[in-house]
């Protein structure tokens, strides 16, 4: 009998997001408008449902809805209207852990899976979950992998799924009133999916006589990103069923990258070819997207000082997106494009996005070929500027639309 594998579950921002992933993901998860944890992500509309689960399944993807917030008395008519959207797409489940929305889906006939904010944390809550129908459990993220497998083996149904890369929150499982609490209102609760990541400035520390403490204006509550990359083969051997890689606000390069690399590294254990070499190469890989530094959360050991980045904000990548043109047309029968250049020069080799502003285009490829008027096969063009652009034709992977724009990462300034 076949070994199961682990299903990689990749996060959605829109359309493009998709289209960056539908070679790498096993399943996607995503919110549509409200009532989700990534209130400030694009999310996708009502009527959005039908097409992208469509997509999905077209691709064997399963496609999973997000209703993961606390649901207030007046916002069951909405839920009801977006589960019945759910089960008329064909959703395969809906992510939630409100007892009533569990109620409501339960009434549909929808399979569901309970979110990582009712941070289960041990066998008599997985259980109680299970008990109740729960396809699913994201268990808290303040686990070590010990006590993953222990709460693993006393489950007779439910699957297991577990967080292996993203951001991180210095609360119990995103469980947070920081960001209400310093806005004065519940329109900024990170429960309701609208938190405004306070942990991620600096703070300084005075006690009631005006002394400073030794934080001394760091960013002591930044927590690193979890990257558990080299650990793939622990966690499928832990018989983890799923991989959650956080990041419905991040852009379909960064979804694309992340999915990718721990596509790989799956495919590598089960093809017995998971080698430090490819380890290294996929970090590195990791690196040249958007990340606050790496850790391995709770998964070996309590995190310690170091497991937050105390002295960079943000993004500590090197590389930055930088836009050097845009399509000007495209050519099916060729496919082609005619692009204009802006920004730096275009070499034979060269690797770049083409991603749409108001369209789903995403498309990542090495520049083939480069036709500037008749002149064919050169490889490499002049440099461009605001002042000096330049009209280029190439080679494209797949369909592009006008306006589309083009970037490549750039090492960034110090």
């Amino acid at each position: 009998m076949s070994e199961k594998k682990v299903e990689l579950m990749v996060p959605l921002k829109n359309y493009k997001s998709l289209n960056a992933v539908l070679s790498n993901a096993d399943a996607v998860y995503f919110g549509v408008e409200s009532l989700n944890m990534r209130m400030y992500s694009d999310n996708f509309s009502i009527q959005d449902l039908n097409s992208i689960v469509r997509i999905c399944h077209d691709n064997n993807i399963k496609a999973y809805l997000t209703t993961n917030v606390i649901i207030y008395e007046n916002e069951f008519d909405l839920l009801h209207v977006m589960m019945d959207k759910a089960v008329e797409a064909e959703i395969d489940a809906v992510i939630l852990h409100d007892i009533g929305a569990i109620e409501l889906a339960k009434e549909k006939g929808l399979r569901f899976h309970i979110s990582t904010q009712a941070s289960i944390s041990n066998s008599h809550s997985a259980r109680f979950y299970e008990s109740l129908g729960a396809e699913r459990l994201i268990l808290a993220r303040e686990l070590s992998l010990a006590q993953i497998k222990e709460i693993k083996s006393k489950l007779t149904t439910s699957q297991i799924e577990a967080f292996v890369h993203g951001a991180q929150c210095t609360s119990i499982s995103g469980r947070c009133y920081f960001s209400a609490e310093i806005c004065g209102s519940q329109n900024y609760s990170a429960n309701r999916g609208k938190c405004v990541q306070p942990c991620r400035r600096t703070w300084r520390v005075y006690d009631d006589q005006n002394n400073e403490f030794l934080y001394d204006g760091v960013f002591f509550i930044n927590a690193k990103d979890l990257c558990m990359i080299e650990h793939v083969p622990k966690l499928i051997e832990a018989k983890i069923d799923a991989f959650k890689i956080e990041g419905r606000m991040r852009d379909s390069i960064y979804i694309e990258e992340v999915s990718s690399c721990y596509r790989e590294a799956m495919d590598a254990h089960y093809n017995n070819t998971f080698t430090e070499e490819k380890v290294n190469e996929w970090l590195n890989r990791l690196k040249r997207v958007y990340n606050r530094g790496f850790s391995t959360g709770f998964y070996f050991e309590l995190p310690k000082g170091s497991e937050i980045e105390r002295y960079r904000e943000g993004n500590v990548s090197n590389l930055r997106k930088k836009e050097i043109g845009k399509v000007l047309s495209y050519f099916p029968e060729k496919k082609a494009a005619k692009i204009l250049l802006t920004s730096g020069r275009l070499k034979l080799n060269d690797e770049v996005y083409i991603l749409g502003t108001r369209t789903d285009t995403h498309l990542h490829q090495k520049i083939t070929s480069i036709q500037i008027k008749r002149k064919k096969n050169l490889t490499e063009t002049p440099f461009a500027s605001k002042d000096k652009k330049i009209s280029v034709g190439i080679l494209v992977d797949k369909p592009v639309k006008k306006n589309d724009k083009i970037f490549k990462l750039k090492r960034r300034h110090p």
